[in-house]
């Protein structure tokens, strides 16, 4: 066979480069052959075809790792804790404070009706701060009115200081809890939510166990205005983690995470982790889809007034009204076991400051364990639904849930949980009346602790699932229904008490426990359908 011309060699040669430098594809050995034998089996012409890039990978559904997640998360609950505690740590001083002030406890108890008043209404104004202007700012207010008011509270010497410094303490501190399911909600997916909601609410429930026993002893040691001072500290301290430490998450403003804060919105934390994430999101090629998806930064940075009333409309979708109603109807009655054990305790079985608070400890004790069990059952559920849809996997990458029955996977169990908090409230009514050993509604405590904060797991889990991009908000309205549900609830305690025995007063409470069935079965049923309608 005679040798291939020249310049057919050198064609060739140019098309082999041309085709190895733009498409980057393995090609045939063409140099051990015989370039006549190449241009006869593998003409120019088959090299003029290119191959198609691969499609990018996605981006992450957020770019903090798993242990910044924690971090955040566990920031985050933390400062929540302060919406209950707040609340909880004032009950076993409310003899006390009277003395000290020269009024009547029924006056003090004001203090408590307000306090639940303010907590219903300022979370619309804070979770609209949160949603659209950031987590950190939201946060940065919230601590400064709570530690300021609580250095207030422990200097006042008037009911009129004392009254209305209640109310801004009750302003800064039940903000936190809705802001806390924003962050959630910016930096989880359906699939692994559960679990950090269960740890939200351990939080927020572990302060009601340990709040009156830090409250009888300061009350008891020092007196009643060490427990201000002692929140003081402990708000205080942590504005500082916050404006130090804690991140923006809101998703309107850093995306997935990879865009870098501004201003108040940046933190040291994000200082020194931004250069790793940015530089572990651009090994995976998703940094720049990143910015390209969120190049309207500057309309989300711009200066937002705060509307109060963009909560109300939240209340208008029929699935968000109807676990609003579920988890207020379980708040009310959770707080009318609440606030009636430590006064039922000094007065049935004659206790000390100290004793009443330490009462609390039970449901405290029970509803951490059963919220962090409970968030790790979510989970597991996502799991099973997912695979039984054909979707498993797809949840963790915080895919779409428009098709997906989440109201059905998240409310497993809850009739069951509704039963015990029904029958464990009748039962407590009865045991009062009874005059019952103190360990029976001890018990009783325990158990309608931890089915309560179940529910409101399930609940607050499903309304962030339901309004991702407004979970701070909905929370809002959810606060605002069941705060003032609550209030209710508890001015109509005592004289349904008076009236018609303990025993009785709880047994009513219980049937309207029941109540929270029928509209479980009814967006377990409906959920999907008016999501799709968005009704």
């Amino acid at each position: 066979m005679s040798p291939a011309p020249p310049v057919e060699t050198k064609t060739h040669s140019v098309a082999v480069n041309e085709l190895t430098e733009t498409t980057s594809v393995v090609v045939p050995n063409l140099i051990d052959k015989d370039v006549g034998e190449s241009a006869t089996e593998c003409p120019p012409a088959a090299f003029s075809s290119t191959v198609p890039p691969a499609p990018a990978p996605a981006p992450p559904f957020s770019v903090f790792t798993a242990a910044e997640k924690q971090w955040i998360s566990y920031t985050a609950s933390f400062g929540a804790m302060f919406s209950t505690l707040s609340s909880y740590i004032y009950f076993p001083a409310l003899v006390p404070m009277a003395n000290g002030l020269g009024v009547s406890v029924s006056l003090v108890n004001l203090t408590v009706t307000s306090y639940l008043i303010v907590a219903g209404i300022a979370p619309a104004l804070l979770g609209d701060i949160a949603d659209q202007g950031g987590r950190r700012p939201a946060y940065i207010l919230m601590f400064i009115l709570v530690a300021a008011s609580n250095v207030g509270l422990a200097l006042q010497n008037s009911y009129a200081a004392l009254f209305v410094l209640r109310m801004l303490q009750s302003a800064g501190a039940s903000g936190s809890y809705g802001a806390a399911y924003g962050i959630i909600a910016d930096i989880t997916t359906v699939a692994e939510r559960g679990s950090y909601v269960g740890s939200l609410i351990l939080f927020t429930n572990a302060a009601p166990s340990f709040g009156p026993v830090i409250a009888g002893v300061l009350a008891q040691k020092l007196g009643w205005r060490w427990i201000f001072w002692f929140l003081a500290i402990m708000t205080g301290t942590y504005m500082i983690i916050v404006i130090l430490l804690m991140p923006e998450t809101q998703r309107k403003i850093v995306g997935n995470g990879s865009i870098p804060p501004r201003g108040i919105h940046k933190s040291l934390f994000e200082t020194l982790c931004r250069k790793r994430r940015v530089r572990r999101a651009n090994n995976d090629g998703h940094v720049e889809t990143q910015v390209a998806q969120f190049t309207d930064t500057k309309k989300a940075r711009k200066c937002h007034i705060p509307n109060p009333f963009t909560c109300i409309p939240m209340l208008f979708l029929k699935g968000n009204l109807v676990v609003i109603l579920i988890g207020s109807i379980t708040y009310a009655v959770k707080m009318t076991l609440q606030t009636s054990l430590a006064a039922q305790c000094i007065d049935i079985y004659d206790l000390d400051y100290l004793q009443a608070g330490l009462v609390y400890l039970p449901s405290g004790i029970g509803g951490a364990l059963a919220s962090y069990a409970t968030g790790k059952f979510l989970d597991k559920n996502i799991k099973k639904y997912s695979a039984e849809a054909g979707r498993e996997g797809q949840y963790r990458r915080g895919e779409d849930i428009s098709d997906f029955p989440i109201e059905k996977a998240r409310f497993v169990g809850i009739h069951t949980l509704i039963l015990v908090s029904s029958v464990g409230s009748a039962a407590y009514g009865v045991g009062l009346s009874e005059r019952a050993h103190l360990v029976v509604p001890l018990i009783l405590q325990f158990l309608t602790g931890a089915a309560t904060s179940s529910i409101f797991t399930l609940c607050g889990t499903l309304l962030t699932d339901l309004n991702p991009q407004a979970s701070a908000t909905v929370q809002a309205s959810y606060n605002l229904v069941r705060c003032l549900g609550a209030g209710a609830a508890i001015a109509a305690q005592q004289p349904l008490a008076d009236a018609a025995g303990s025993g009785w007063c709880f047994g009513v409470f219980a049937i309207v426990m029941l109540m929270a069935s029928p509209l479980a079965v009814l967006i377990e049923k409906r959920g999907l359908e008016w999501r799709r309608a968005k009704v």
